[in-house]
């Protein structure tokens, strides 16, 4: 419903309307919002009259193109005869939005495994790249549930990352142009990939640091630094107009987020441990691959200390800030799908340990063929997981029982999952339907809990 509305009203309806969006919406979400007529309950719209929709407008700008090209096809084939509904919610607009998200999460994939090259052996950037595509939560908001933001953030992360990195040594004022345009549109999709620019942050001081003590030339180089950055942020502030406006018209405030707000976080008490090892979506419970990415993320620190530490310093910082939001758990989140923003250095990090473990071991193909096995166990566990919390094996929100979890992985999912693939490719309807179900009986017996 809200990243997705933002793309079919403004073209379909030519407004802000979302009621044919709340109307139209999965039963779980229009259920507790629509009174016995089907009528949008009272005390639903802001103060402008809008319905509230606190979702970002960055996934909507991105999945434009695919959509406009779908709203098209319809229109043409509505042209000569077909009774296809132009509306946004028949199928060629949701399939070329999910194909956005897949595609989108796919070079977001590309650039990360073409970065993290330059530091390490192919072989180890190729594994780590197609283990972080497969044993992370990734792979749910690529292909199960595509209309959310996570796959477009991971894209537009890794695109702020590897521009980054690329223009580090030297960055022409075109350049730092394009890294507001990218910069903006980044929070465009997702407010805490702010964190991200923690590398930024780390490298201007470094600089402003190095203007200083050549003092014969501190005066003109400051300037020039102090020029960049601010053309810098004055572009990313302009690209950050769309969600400026948009929360104006909606919510009356530009500064409103429709989130919960900033003085009722855990600044005081941040959760810590339970981000990564709680039962309830922990980063590291859930997808544990990670932890191998953590520690490569170290090992590059040491490695290369400027552009590793910049690399930690962000993972770290975005950490925090998510350890200090008060759903932290994301609610019906896969694992932790806060951090699937950070993909571009999951991979990165993952690459740079198996490179540090492949010197272990006498020869490469020793090392290619235990890193496989061991990354496909990864993989296996995590399609096992992917599958329980899709089918709600598993409670899809709130904590879940470890030992029922790895019960099932081992005796449940096997005699399970080859007739539900087959429905899932042929009569996704029909499962996504069951799911539904599933999915409204399990929040309607969470308040006796």
């Amino acid at each position: 419903m809200g990243y997705y509305a933002y793309l079919r009203a403004p073209i379909i309806g030519h407004n802000l309307d979302f009621e044919p969006d709340y109307r139209s919406a999965n039963a779980s979400f229009s259920g507790p919002r629509l009174d016995e007529n089907g009528n949008v309950k009272a005390g639903l719209r802001t103060p402008t009259g809008h319905l509230e929709n606190h979702f970002t407008v960055g996934p909507a700008i991105l999945w434009s193109p695919f959509f406009l090209v779908a709203h098209a096809g319809v229109l043409i084939a509505r042209a000569l005869g077909s009774q296809i509904p132009a509306d946004g919610f028949s199928s060629p607009y949701r399939t070329a939005v999910a194909f956005a998200s897949a595609l989108y999460g796919f070079l977001g994939l590309l650039l990360a495994f073409r970065l993290a090259r330059q530091y390490v052996a192919v072989w180890c950037a190729f594994l780590a790249t197609l283990a972080v595509w497969s044993a992370t939560s990734l792979p749910v908001y690529m292909y199960f549930n595509p209309s959310w933001s996570h796959a477009i953030s991971a894209f537009v992360v890794a695109v702020f990352v590897y521009f980054w990195h690329a223009t580090r040594s030297n960055r022409t004022t075109a350049q730092w142009l394009l890294l507001g345009v990218i910069t903006g549109l980044m929070l465009d999709v997702y407010y805490p990939n702010a964190l991200v620019l923690m590398v930024l942050a780390i490298e201007a001081l470094r600089q402003y640091a190095a203007a200083f003590r050549r003092s014969e030339n501190s005066g003109p180089n400051i300037v020039r630094l102090l020029t960049n950055h601010a053309l810098f942020a004055a572009t990313a502030v302009i690209c950050f107009l769309p969600t400026f406006i948009v929360h104006h018209i909606i919510y009356g405030n530009s500064l409103e987020s429709g989130y919960i707000p900033l003085r009722q976080w855990l600044w005081r008490s941040p959760v810590l441990l339970q981000v990564l090892f709680s039962t309830n979506h922990g980063l590291l419970a859930w997808t544990p691959v990670i932890l191998l990415s953590m520690v490569g993320l170290l090992l590059f620190w040491g490695r290369e200390p400027i552009v590793g530490g910049s690399f930690l310093a962000a993972a770290i910082a975005f950490y925090l800030f998510i350890a200090c939001y008060p759903d932290w758990a994301g609610i019906s989140s896969y694992g932790n799908r806060f951090f699937v923003s950070l993909t571009m250095l999951f991979v990165i990090g993952l690459a740079v340990f198996l490179d540090a473990i492949a010197t272990r071991f006498a020869n490469r193909s020793a090392a290619i063929i235990t890193a496989s096995i061991v990354l496909a166990a990864f993989t296996l566990w995590n399609a096992g997981l992917v599958f329980q919390w899709g089918s709600h094996l598993v409670p899809a929100r709130g904590p879940i029982s470890f030992p029922t979890m790895i019960h099932n992985q081992f005796f449940v999912v096997p005699r399970q999952v080859a007739g539900k693939l087959e429905i899932y490719l042929f009569r996704r309807g029909k499962l996504m339907q069951q799911i539904e179900e599933g999915d409204i009986q399990q929040m309607k017996q969470q308040p006796a809990q």
